[in-house]
């Protein structure tokens, strides 16, 4: 791997999108390069954090927090009553999703 390869492999290392193998590869890389790749990657970080900061969060509808409520009611209960804990993923995303639109 050459260093512009490389550089196009951090953007990815970065944002988590890197395949297993593919991350393998990527650290013999990092190793190779040294300091200018430890570099390059702290800069894609850098970038990566101000892009997550200037994003700003979607507004919620009013559908939305009416399925989240239900969702939440149904998981929370099972049949006889009794309180159980266990939320699906849509759950948590539909929770912040509502939640976001509130602040």
């Amino acid at each position: 791997m050459n260093f512009k390869e490389f550089q196009n492999q951090s953007r990815l290392y970065v944002i988590g999108a890197l395949e297993p193998e593919e991350v393998e590869e990527f650290e013999k890389a990092r190793k190779k390069f040294g300091k200018k790749a430890e570099d390059y990657i702290g800069e894609c970080y850098g970038l990566h954090e101000a892009f997550a900061l200037s994003l700003r969060p979607a507004k919620a509808s009013g559908t939305i927090k009416d399925r989240l409520m239900a969702m939440v009611r149904r998981s929370l209960r099972d049949p006889m009553g009794e309180r159980k804990w266990s939320l699906n993923s849509s759950s948590v995303k539909l929770f912040f999703a509502a939640m976001t639109s509130l602040a």
